[in-house]
């Protein structure tokens, strides 16, 4: 165990030192007032190697596990949520192809080369109206003659908008309408037919400049095509990789949210003072258990994170049960930001509601937890289904 958190340690001053951590958060106040992309933090970021992260130390790159990853995202969440979330479309799609790669299959292995050459990966998955998620698109892909596809949709949410250069992303070949297939691959931003949405004013994660993405007829080359599959739920190791890989990263930068608004919390009861007790807050014991219980409350999710990515690194099997571990821990982080966030409003009183405080930023950034898929109504089924449905 000690050998494991000095290696973390070790990991944290060579990717995100405490100079650059507080460079990217000194920057997060006006990114947001500003409505502005994080250009500054991705160079400094991507200067440290941080984008390669996931590369195998064969290919070149530093060749971090999941539950390392994980970890650096949490700190990074900590300085700018939004800037960790956006990384994270990048880490996941390089993330993907090591998790692959790790499981026998090196369909991916031009990822590697790519980011490390400077490519930024983005995800293309998410639609309006798609709660099939991976399972189905309302993307169309024509096929070509040559082997490769035309995808035609609309795809939200696309993190790294304004400067991502290959996209994850899939559509639906319903030439033969008795076995439509769901066509997984890369397409280049240079190709023809991609328009980016310049509409992007938000709530809260707002530096991650997530607009929507229209597909016109845009070639899907066949060498990168990475998958054909039948719609519908399956056990390829494509989608199991995406899943696990987004659900655990995107657990992980709430986590570091969460994390983040109990200092925020901390530090507003220690300067704010009560008139009835004569002392700062941090001594009236009502304020006291607030934070404690916030305290607890978070304790879990880290936990939960570093036991999950563990499993995955060391490649157990958990058959069914990996969905609703990988679903529980991104829901529990999710929701745990958001309550922690109000408590760290709580904690600071009326100069966190200013919409330049941090608290206040954290709130409407832990907000945007309850868009990420599944949904917790639709993700319902799948934990009684566990437990139900068992033959």
């Amino acid at each position: 165990m000690a050998d494991r958190e000095t290696r973390h340690a070790e990991l944290a001053e060579r990717f995100l030192p405490d100079a650059l951590i507080e460079r990217i958060r000194g920057r997060a106040a006006a990114t947001d007032r500003e409505n502005a992309f994080f250009a500054d933090d991705l160079a400094e970021l991507r200067a440290q190697g941080y984008l390669t992260l996931f590369v195998p130390e064969e290919f070149g790159g530093p060749g971090l596990t999941l539950h390392e990853v994980s970890r650096l995202q949490q700190r990074l969440a900590g300085a700018a949520p939004g800037t960790a979330l956006a990384i994270n479309m990048h880490l996941m799609c390089v993330g993907v192809a090591r998790a692959m790669r790790e499981r026998g299959d090196d369909s991916l292995a031009r990822v590697f080369d790519e980011a490390m050459a400077g490519e930024i990966f983005a995800f293309g998955i998410s639609e309006p109206g798609n709660d099939w998620v991976l399972s189905d698109s309302t993307t169309t892909a024509q096929p070509q003659p040559d082997g490769g596809y035309l995808l035609t949709g609309t795809k939200i949410f696309t993190s790294l908008s304004p400067v991502w250069t290959r996209l994850m992303t899939h559509g639906v070949d319903a030439s033969d309408p008795d076995q439509p297939e769901l066509v997984f691959g890369f397409i280049e931003r240079s190709a023809p037919g991609i328009t980016v949405s310049d509409h992007w004013d938000v709530l809260g994660m707002r530096a991650s400049q997530s607009r929507a993405t229209r597909l016109d007829g845009v070639p899907l080359t066949a060498e990168r095509v990475i998958r054909r599959l039948p719609v519908g739920p399956g056990p390829d190791l494509l989608p199991f990789a995406i899943a696990a890989n987004f659900q655990l990263l995107i657990a992980s930068v709430y986590a570091g949210v969460a994390r983040r608004a109990l200092d925020v919390a901390a530090a507003g009861l220690r300067r704010r003072r009560s008139a009835k007790h004569g002392t700062t807050l941090d001594a009236v014991p009502e304020s006291r258990v607030r934070l404690a219980d916030a305290h607890l409350d978070y304790l879990v999710v880290p936990a939960l994170l570093d036991a999950t990515t563990r499993d995955f690194d060391e490649l157990v099997d958990h058959g069914a049960g990996w969905s609703p571990r990988l679903v529980a821990a991104r829901l529990h982080a999710t929701a745990l930001a958001r309550r922690t966030a109000e408590v760290a409003l709580q904690c600071t009183g009326g100069a966190g509601f200013d919409s330049e405080h941090e608290a206040g930023r954290l709130y409407r950034d832990a907000a945007a937890g309850m868009f990420h898929p599944p949904a917790a109504d639709a993700a319902r089924p799948l934990f009684a289904a566990a437990l139900l449905d068992e033959a």
